[in-house]
This record gives C-alpha cells, structure tokens and sequence, in this order.
C-alpha cells in the first residue's frame, strides 16, 4: 500500500500530456518513414526518443527540462545524420552499411552470408516470407540496410507480365475514386473526374439499382462502376 501513497497524479499527467505533444511535433519534423524502411539507425534512434519520453512522463526524479532538452538534442543529432546520409554517400554507407548479396547468378555467397550475419535457415526463411521455398528459383538476392531481401528469380521462375501476355498496357486515366456514400452523391470527386450526376443516375438505371440502396459505389480505371449495396442484415 506504500506503493499508492506516493502517486502524483496530477504530475504524472502532465508530464505525459507534455511528453505526447512533444514526441508529435519531434516525429513531425524527422518526417515519415515507414517501420519497414527504417535502418540499424533509424531503428535505435526511434528507441531511444521513445525511452527518453517514457522516463520524462514516469519519474518524477527526472527534471521534465532536462527530458525535454534532451529529446530536443537526439532529434537534432538525427536531423544532422540524415542531413549527411542523403547528402554524402560515404557517410551514408559509414551510417546504413551497404546492401549485401547473398545470391549472386543462382550462387549463395558464404561471404555475403557471413557479413550478413545469417545462416541459411534464416535465409530460407526470408525466401519463403516471398513465396520462394527453393533456393534454385533466386537469380539474386540482396539484403537491404533495412534488414529486408529484395529477390530476383530466374526467368524460368519469374512471374508471366503483361508484355509476356499481350494484355492491354494503357495507362488508366484516375485511380478508382469513390462517387457514392451511404446513398448519397459526393459531388466533389464526381467533378475531378469530370462525370455529370446524370451518368452516375443511367448507370444506377441501367443496373436497376436505386440511389438510396448504394452503400458505396466507385468509378474504376475503366470508368465502369463498381457498387455494394446496403447490406439486407441491417
């Protein structure tokens, strides 16, 4: 019971409050990365930040500006690094190491492998994340600074293209947009694609479908109309 008398609600709050705010503005400006595309670095350093403000929010031993100086400080050292990886290549390899090949012309690498510091199970498992569960199917395999492993197959192997099948490779002129909501017209992505409300009313009519029935219903690539219906369990 010690343990409930020494709460400091009210401060505890506040310093995650504080915290919240601060790790919001701090990751707004480091800008967007995808967990997948991080580095070894970026990896750490997101660690370490997240540390930083975890402690500033739950011990009360640690002065909230001294936390917060110190968060301002790992960001700007991370701005800094990322500053000289996108700018200087021997800094960035210094930082984020250089992709490694694993497979080269069918061949796996021992010395590749062993700079990569993974066995072949380990590499028989990255494969297989790719729906490859032979390692006579990969031409190249490469590891990423990121940790992933980037596959080409042999041509025997590699998935048929459109070229190789003669489809159609016309370019679509919009991405599949959504032009009904809950029965209703959105009026605004009607306009970007340059559609009148009197198309979107013959399709309905030409489907036998009431306006009021539509759940959602999209202008594909093809400027056909994709639609779902309110569902009858509702």
């Amino acid at each position: 019971m010690d343990g409930f008398s020494n709460i400091h609600v009210g401060e505890t709050l506040l310093r995650s409050i504080l915290s919240f705010f601060t790790i919001l503005v701090l990751a707004r400006i480091i800008g967007k990365k995808q967990l997948s595309q991080l580095t070894f670095f970026h990896y750490i350093t997101g660690i370490t930040i997240g540390s930083i403000a975890a402690e500033v929010s739950t011990q009360h031993d640690t002065d909230y500006w001294d936390g917060f100086l110190a968060l301002i400080c790992w960001t700007l050292l991370t701005l800094l690094i990322s500053f000289l990886t996108l700018n200087f290549s021997k800094i960035r390899i210094l930082i984020d190491d250089r992709p490694t090949i694993l497979i080269q012309n069918g061949t796996i690498l021992k010395k590749g492998m062993k700079k990569a510091r993974i066995h072949t199970d380990e590499l028989g498992m990255l494969l297989r994340e790719q729906g490859i569960f032979s390692f006579n199917e990969v031409h190249y395999a490469i590891f990423e600074t990121n940790g992933e492993l980037s596959i080409l197959k042999k041509p025997s192997f590699a998935n048929a293209t459109k070229p190789d099948v003669g489809a159609d490779l016309s370019l679509p002129c919009h991405l599949p947009t959504e032009i009904i909501r809950s029965g209703k017209i959105v009026r605004k992505n009607l306009k970007e694609l340059n559609l009148s409300e009197k198309w979107v009313m013959d399709n309905l009519k030409t489907k036998n479908v009431d306006i009021k029935d539509v759940y959602i219903a999209q202008v594909l690539q093809d400027n056909s109309l994709y639609i779902s219906l309110n569902s009858q369990d509702n």
